[in-house]
């Protein structure tokens, strides 16, 4: 049995960890927030970008929907993971939803081309057998994500033309709630054809019909780099967000296991504190019977 000297160290620490808890749930609560903004941010952005494939779709169709990647079966793929624990299954889930997606399409590896951002999410990738080729450093604010995003962008422009990339795959955590996610995929490369067919027919917003100064070559290669940072740039904030939605589901569980833990201490070192009492006052009041007995 502990003694109440030991007890009290353990119910210190106890009330530091629990602070600490505390103050990585605030945090996190916090960074979801700012995330979330940096998405919604977003979509004025996506508006204008789309604005633009519809002037090149009114004028030149066939610069987008005519786009067709060479038959190479050459897959780049682009995963946001993490570089920090504590943090749930976050990486967990999206290696193991990334590692059945990519079964299915039965490419070899050496087929396959891994840019990932998170440094545990590629160790996770790596001892299922997918070698990465490039490994960044997780962003650790809104204001660290977009010359990552444009690192990437640079590196897919040069895959798809001197690799000869046929297909580009984003695979991230989506946020569903401030403690719940899931992961998700999107297609970069090529463009939807579903998509761009109905932005196509989207009727222009005022009278005036849309034109451009610049080459149609110009533009679809400005627009596609554009989509490519538009879409990395939400992959890499949803990521986060829902990197601190797991951290703040898992402190939250910390949290009640340490309040269980410390309540346990407090009344083990009570009891303890009541019996040393109580042995004392037995010892007193027998030391008293005795020298009154004489």
């Amino acid at each position: 049995m502990s003694t109440t000297e030991t007890l009290k160290r353990k119910i210190a620490t106890a009330l530091e960890l629990q602070s600490v808890v505390k103050t990585m749930k605030s945090l996190a609560a916090v960074s979801i927030r700012q995330y979330e903004k940096a998405v919604a941010s977003l979509a004025q952005y996506n508006r204008t970008l789309e604005m633009g494939m519809q002037i090149l779709l009114y004028k030149h169709p066939e610069s987008l929907i005519g786009i067709k990647p060479t038959p190479t079966r050459r897959l780049a793929v682009v995963i946001f993971g993490s570089d920090q624990g504590m943090c749930g299954q976050f990486n967990e889930k999206i290696a193991e939803f990334i590692l059945e997606q990519l079964n299915n399409l039965s490419l070899s590896t050496n087929n396959i081309m891994l840019v990932t951002v998170g440094l545990r999410i590629k160790d996770r990738l790596e001892s299922a057998g997918q070698p990465c080729e490039l490994c960044y450093t997780v962003p650790s604010s809104i204001v660290g994500i977009t010359p990552i995003v444009q690192e990437i962008v640079l590196t897919l422009e040069t895959w798809r033309t001197e690799r000869q990339i046929e297909r580009i795959m984003v695979f991230a955590n989506r946020p569903l709630s401030n403690s719940s996610y899931s992961p998700h995929q999107q297609q970069l490369f090529p463009l939807n054809l579903h998509w761009l067919q109905q932005l196509k027919q989207k009727p222009w917003s005022t009278r005036s019909l849309p034109t451009h100064t610049m080459s149609q070559e110009q533009l679809a290669a400005a627009l596609f780099r554009q989509h490519f940072f538009v879409s990395l740039y939400r992959a890499c904030a949803e990521s986060l967000a829902s990197e601190n939605a797991s951290r703040l589901a898992s402190m939250q569980i910390a949290e009640k296991n340490i309040s269980e833990r410390l309540n346990q201490l407090q009344t083990e070192f009570h009891h303890q504190r009541q019996t040393a009492i109580t042995e004392e006052l037995l010892d007193i009041v027998s030391g008293f019977v005795t020298l009154t007995s004489r």
